[in-house]
Formats: C-alpha cells, structure tokens, sequence
C-alpha cells in the first residue's frame, strides 16, 4: 500500500460460518437497501400477473369446456373417394 493508506486488519470469527456472516450484514448493513430490493421484485411480480390476466381483444383463447364436450361424430368427417380420381 502507498504511504497515506493504512489496512487494518479485520478480525476474523471462527464460530460464524459464511451463510451466518452473510445474513447478518443483509440484516444489519444493508438492511433498507434488501428490503427495497424484496419491494422491487414483489412490485414485478404483481406487474407480470397483471399483464397476464388483461383482457385483450383478437386473441385466441382455449375453451376447455367446449374440448371437453366434443365428441368424435362433430369433428371428424370420412369422405368416400373414388379410386384414381386424384384430389
């Protein structure tokens, strides 16, 4: 290090694994800032679920009664071709 900068050695605790030291500086540090992230991400969420569920005109969308209630006879139609006669 240059001359004006000074380290100081930082103490390290052995009864404290990573996953501990790690919460412990998002709770106590950084605590707004972690909350504002969780705030941000729960404004997307609810931002995706209402773009999802809007209403919109000229889009297709799957009746599933109307898939469940048919039956063979009203969706499949044989037709007798002669033979060799070509489409």
């Amino acid at each position: 290090f240059p001359e004006h900068i000074t380290s100081i050695p930082s103490q390290l605790s052995t009864d404290v694994n990573n996953t501990e030291a790690l919460g412990n500086l998002l709770y106590t540090k950084y605590f707004y800032l972690f909350q504002a992230s969780g705030v941000i991400l729960l404004v997307a969420m609810i931002g995706a679920i209402v773009l999802t569920l809007r209403e919109r005109e000229g889009v297709l969308k799957q009746k599933i009664s109307r898939q469940v209630q048919r039956r063979r006879e009203d969706s499949v139609e044989l037709k007798k071709v002669p033979p060799r006669s070509g489409m």
